[in-house]
């Protein structure tokens, strides 16, 4: 027996185009692929040029369709710019998908103000800049998805980590506040949250606290949590998935947290 027709209208992005900022590497890039593979066209936003133009053959290689587009999230030239180069390739946007981020390892003591800006202004200022000059056309739609990335962190604190616990609970509170101003418009505002994720953000959390991104250190992420393996972007990937496509039509202003129970 095959997959019920409608089980496939619920999960199909046919027809809808998806912002994903973060998209060289790491979640955004395999949440790019995941939505383009259930027919989305997506626009990949990042600074790095090189692994955004490589992730877009990966879309491309994949069947899907992918643009890349220089943003800056944290100034907003760039950021309605990114969205006027979206509408005229693809005439709209359905799905915003904040991503970008940056992890800075350091207690409140040793952060300098500009590691703080850094770390706040690419995330929490980023997300508002990119759904300020979404949200408008997601209107002229009808609707649409915005998810936000937050973090396990954005529920509890952590060591050495204090801007970005701050940007990640920030990003909780603000998505609730989105859904409540934007539920009108029939736009829905979620937050998924993962946990240790085998990305390159991770890599660099190893190494700015002096360790070395191992089997070893991969394991020890894995060890404390009921399903005991370090997340993949897929894990993540498949949350945005349902939070953008009609399977989650009613579900706004709260978050999905991803992380094989480490919260628990």
């Amino acid at each position: 027996m095959g997959i019920p027709e409608k089980a496939s209208e619920l999960l199909s992005l046919e027809g809808k185009v998806a912002v994903i900022t973060g998209g060289a590497s790491g979640i955004g890039l395999g949440t790019a692929k995941r939505l383009a593979e259930f027919g989305a066209r997506v626009a990949i936003l990042d600074i790095d040029d090189e692994n955004g133009v490589r992730a877009v053959s990966e879309v491309e290689r994949l069947g899907g369709k992918a643009i890349y587009i220089h943003c800056d999230v944290r100034k907003a030239e760039d950021c309605r710019d990114a969205v006027a180069k979206t509408i005229d390739s693809y005439g709209r946007i359905d799905i915003l998908f904040n991503n970008a981020g940056v992890a800075i390892r350091k207690n409140a003591v040793d952060l300098e103000p500009d590691e703080w800006d850094l770390a706040l202004d690419v995330s929490l200022k980023g997300q508002y800049l990119l759904s300020k000059y979404v949200v408008p056309r997601m209107i002229q739609n009808g609707g649409g998805s915005i998810i936000h990335t937050g973090s396990g962190w954005s529920l509890r604190g952590g060591e050495n980590a204090v801007s970005y616990c701050a940007m990640k609970g920030g990003t909780l509170n603000m998505t609730r506040a989105m859904a409540i101003d934007h539920g009108r418009h029939n736009i829905r505002v979620n937050c998924v949250c993962p946990g240790d994720v085998d990305t390159p953000m991770l890599r660099s959390e190893c190494e700015q606290l002096g360790g070395t991104y191992d089997e070893a250190y991969k394991e020890s992420c894995a060890r404390d949590r009921p399903i005991a393996r370090l997340g993949t972007v897929e894990d993540v990937a498949n949350a945005v998935l349902f939070l953008a496509c009609d399977m989650s039509t009613w579900v706004t202003g709260t978050h999905i947290v991803v992380d094989g129970g480490g919260i628990a």
